[in-house]
């Protein structure tokens, strides 16, 4: 398997990349969040990939964490998730997000990806709320994002003049995505504006 290509950025679509390697132009279906981390056409970038080979052909797809190659290839383990659908998710979600909604149980939000329904939403979850206690290393980042969350908005807040104890307050009941700081800033401030 082709763990990750280095090359220079020859060119960039809407759903992926051409990545020139010693003269080799190697194309990579990528993620709209990948996409938007790549540095300008012509300089040098590393991917990491992930080679599907089907009855229709072969087809690579580059990612810029190993983590979201190595959820890609949770995600298309689920029946009736492919490629296609994966990118999908890990456009709208990063891993963590992602982690956090499954282990949530939360096939409202899942149901949210372009090219998923609430059946598939619950089935994504069944089949892979195992995978994340069986595989710590790899989704450990979900529960250091929601405490880097926390800690974010804790600071954000402090700076604004809450207390500490207002702040605890306002966030006890949050059950967002701790990681999506903005959204929790929002929350908080609103639970502190009805309580002043």
């Amino acid at each position: 398997m082709i763990a990750f290509l280095r090359g220079n950025l020859a060119s960039v679509g809407i759903a992926g990349v051409v990545i020139d390697v010693n003269g080799i132009g190697f194309s990579l279906g990528m993620s709209t969040r990948s996409l938007s981390s790549l540095p300008p056409v012509g300089e040098q970038v590393q991917l990491w990939t992930y080679l599907q080979t089907s009855d229709a052909g072969m087809a690579l797809y580059g990612f810029s964490s190993d983590e979201e190659r190595r959820f890609f290839s949770k995600l298309i383990a689920v029946s009736g998730v492919g490629p296609k659908v994966a990118l999908s998710a890990l456009s709208s979600f990063s891993p963590g997000d992602l982690s956090m909604a499954i282990a949530k149980d939360d096939d409202k939000r899942i149901a949210t990806i372009p090219g998923i329904g609430r059946k598939t939403a619950q089935r994504i979850i069944l089949e892979l709320k195992g995978a994340l206690s069986n595989e710590p290393n790899l989704f450990t980042l979900v529960a250091e994002q929601a405490v880097d969350g926390r800690v974010e908005v804790s600071a954000a807040l402090l700076g604004m003049g809450f207390t500490t104890a207002e702040i605890e307050l306002a966030l006890r009941d949050y059950d967002g995505v701790a990681s999506d700081s903005a959204e929790a800033i929002r929350y908080a401030l609103k639970r502190l504006g009805a309580s002043h």
